[in-house]
């Protein structure tokens, strides 16, 4: 039991050390969007400190997207390579067969 007590304490700690980093990093990109963006407003209509956290887990979720979609057109360009060079391997068996230089 004793085991078992310890092990949901270490996988909880683990979730919790995983969300301080989320909202550290939500934080730290809402920070700086929202003084991007005031650079940008008039300083009468300037973003508050209220705006930080929703814009930086917009942020967060946007990178996130980009991220996996950066992933799957490197994998479409993988998968393009490898049926090229499937191509250009038969070719060349087939040239070796029929021996022609």
């Amino acid at each position: 039991m004793g085991f078992l007590a310890h092990a949901s304490t270490g996988a909880e700690s683990a979730w919790q050390e995983l969300w301080t980093f989320i909202q550290s990093a939500a934080i730290l990109l809402g920070q700086g969007l929202v003084r991007l963006l005031n650079l940008v407003l008039p300083a009468s209509h300037s973003l508050g400190e209220e705006m930080v956290a929703p814009l930086g887990y917009l942020g967060l979720l946007t990178l996130v997207l980009l991220i996996f979609n950066l992933i799957a057109a490197a994998r479409k360009v993988i998968w393009i390579i490898v049926g090229i060079g499937w191509i250009l391997m038969v070719v060349r068996i087939i040239v070796m067969v029929l021996g022609i230089q």
